[in-house]
């Protein structure tokens, strides 16, 4: 993938673009950062936008740039990626429109961030956290980073853990179809998860302009869940319910890139190997009061999925910007499933399981163009025209192997309608990705859940037309307003499966359309001197014909609303910083089939914190979360027999999570 690494001469630093809204690093000194991502997270009006998970590497999304180039691998996030640079290191935020950048597939903000090692620095941060109830203390989250440069070489190592403890309880009531109280249910969970990863990334550029990115990254997975729970009601015995749930295995990821002057352009190869092991093991248990035998059941899945991509690009200068491209890609799920029923004895024996174990392959070629050039001063077009051809085979459960030709390709244009105002408009057709424990038969004991797998999923592929207007505030701050519309073809939602089954599975064609409008604005024309405020609010609608019942509906879990609202005020002449956040979202019914239900949190989640900058060279916050009391519910109707209506019983879960407590500290060195 790339060459020995070697020292060479300092590489120069890009120098800034014209036309693009720029913040150094003394725009950011009020918040004292410690990260890159403690400066990219106070641009006006910018989110930060994780790249989508494309089939192998594709052409760029996200919306975040390290030093004019992608991020590089697939397992390393952006917020993980941007917190293991220190602030030092940054010497510039570009905030830029995706289609006037020689990288296809970009549009809307997207962030460039520009930076520099020199000497070796590291950054580190402590954050635990405490719930009030149902959940132990969580200590072990954090992360350590140190990098460094010599000659042409920048280097960082890094050690994170994203650990993460939740819990819930309270109560459940079950009605019967009559609206006549069936069952009272009153439970407790809690779940703890330690995501320890390991990772070093290198970066070369020399003399010459040669450019190139090594990564690899190592990481264990410890989850844990414990339910504990009774269950009453008229005419039941009383019972007794225990779940518990195991999870854990590794993943790495071994990446690379390697970009050089080429004849009139420049070629760039790229190479990628991933693993990841992901062991689980899922057991509830029934214990009856009036001695009938304990109910149980167990169900276990080991499963390893493979990747490997091979991309080559080349881009290349005349009369605009040009780009061609091919890539491989090779997907791999090897999975066994077992499904076991505690007998009279206290013993498990396992019982069929159709569809639980199998192995799920598929080889994926991709060649796509591109060509982008300026129209006018003020206006920008961007297009690509591809196509990717792929082979998916199944063996073992329902052994199946098919093949897809697909095209694919974008045009973007860009129009600066005024100083302070900028236009995008994106049509997209786009394949989307799929899961391949969807082909698998699975149960989760739990919710009492059951998909059958399904061995003719095919990829979704959608049109998306999309228009985004960002308008500069000036000293009030920056907005922007995005519309979409998308329609989607073979898209995944459950459908049935034989007889009485159900899984993940194709319907012909959804749509969905929607908004989503933010901002930043600046309070100190109104005198509060350090003081802004964040929002966010998004709205979506989706609509696809129902398969049982021929009636159009949303999409299963599909977003409908979302909102936020921030606050934060950095006290002039001191250390000090407070705020808060509001944020509520609200989703679309799940549809199964024999029920239909939704599983969310909230309504609304409020916070406070209040910080401490530059204490003794340290950064403290402290944050209570949930003080508006946001609550774990579902609501779900189960079925008979959903194609002709009658209703089993109606469920009604109002769990309290409880306020939560969280404290971070973190500096460099």
């Amino acid at each position: 993938m790339c060459p020995p690494l070697a020292f060479a001469q300092d590489a120069p630093v890009a120098p800034a673009v014209e036309g693009a809204r720029t913040y150094a690093p003394a725009d950011f000194s009020r918040y004292a950062p410690r990260s890159a991502l403690d400066m990219l997270e106070q641009v006006p009006g910018f989110v930060i936008r994780e790249p989508v998970q494309e089939r192998g590497l594709g052409q760029a999304t996200g919306n975040v740039l390290l030093n004019g180039q992608r991020l590089s691998g697939k397992s390393n996030d952006v917020v993980g990626q941007l917190s293991r640079i220190p602030a030092g290191n940054v010497v510039r935020i570009e905030i830029r429109d995706g289609a006037t950048l020689d990288i296809p597939g970009l549009s809307g903000e997207v962030a460039n961030v520009v930076t520099k090692a020199e000497g070796v620095r590291g950054s580190w941060a402590w954050r635990p956290d405490f719930r009030k109830y149902y959940t132990n203390p969580q200590y072990t989250r954090g992360e350590i980073a140190l990098s460094g440069a010599r000659g042409g070489l920048d280097w960082t190592l890094g050690l994170t853990n994203q650990a993460n403890h939740s819990g819930a309880g309270g109560g459940t009531d079950i009605f019967n179809a009559d609206g006549s109280f069936r069952e009272f249910r009153d439970d407790e969970w809690t779940g703890e998860i330690d995501r320890p990863r390991v990772s070093l990334e290198l970066g070369y550029q020399n003399a010459d302009g040669d450019i190139g990115n090594l990564d690899l990254s190592w990481q264990r997975i410890f989850y844990d869940y414990v339910e504990d729970g009774t269950r009453t009601g008229p005419g039941l015995p009383q019972r007794e319910r225990s779940v518990r749930s195991e999870e854990g295995g590794h993943n790495y990821e071994l990446g690379g890139d390697y970009e050089w002057a080429f004849g009139p352009g420049r070629l760039k190869f790229i190479g990628l190997n991933r693993f990841t092991h992901s062991p689980i093991m899922d057991q509830v248990e029934t214990r009856f009061d009036d001695g009938t035998p304990t109910q149980g059941q167990r169900f276990t899945r080991d499963g390893e999925e493979t990747e490997r991509i091979a991309r080559s690009e080349y881009r290349w200068k005349a009369a605009g910007d040009w780009q061609v491209s091919g890539e491989y890609a090779f997907n791999r799920l090897v999975s066994a499933a077992a499904l076991f029923t505690l007998d009279e004895s206290g013993v498990y024996n396992e019982v069929v399981l159709p569809g639980g174990t199998a192995t799920v392959q598929e080889d994926r070629y991709e060649v796509m163009g591109s060509y982008g050039r300026a129209l006018t001063p003020t206006v920008t077009l961007q297009t690509s025209l591809g196509a990717e051809y792929s082979r998916i085979e199944q063996t073992g459960a329902g052994g199946l192997a098919r093949s897809f030709r697909r095209p694919k390709g974008s045009v973007s244009l860009v129009w600066k309608a005024a100083p302070k105002l900028d236009l995008n408009f994106k049509l997209q057709r786009r394949v989307g990705q799929l899961d391949f424990y969807d082909f698998l038969a699975s149960v989760d004991l739990n919710d009492d859940q059951t998909n059958a797998g399904n061995p003719d999923l095919v990829p979704p592929q959608s049109w998306e037309l999309e228009a985004e207007a960002v308008r500069d505030l000036g000293a009030w701050g920056n907005t922007s307003l995005r519309l979409y519309a998308h329609r989607i073809d073979d898209i995944v939602d459950t459908i049935p499966i034989g007889e009485d089954g159900e899984s993940p599975g194709n319907l012909d064609s959804a749509t969905r359309h929607g908004f989503e409008w933010k901002g930043t604005f600046q309070l100190e024309p109104l005198g509060w001197h350090g003081a802004k405020v964040n929002a966010r609010w998004q709205w979506e609608e989706s609509e696809v014909r129902d398969p049982l019942t021929g009636e159009d509906r949303p999409i299963s879990n599909n977003l409908k609303d979302l909102a936020e609202l921030g606050l934060r005020h950095d006290i002039p002449g001191t250390n000090w910083a407070w705020g808060g956040n509001l944020d509520y979202s609200f989703y679309s019914r799940d549809y199964r089939l024999s029920e239909v239900g939704r599983v969310w949190e909230g309504p609304i989640w409020g916070s406070l914190f209040i910080e401490r900058k530059n204490f003794h060279g340290m950064t403290l916050r402290f944050n209570a979360g949930n003080l508006t009391d946001a609550r774990s519910m579902w609501d779900r109707v189960v079925y008979v027999d959903r194609r002709t209506g009658p209703i089993d019983f109606i469920e009604k879960r109002d769990r309290r999570i409880g306020p939560i407590f969280s404290f971070a500290v973190s500096g460099t060195f």
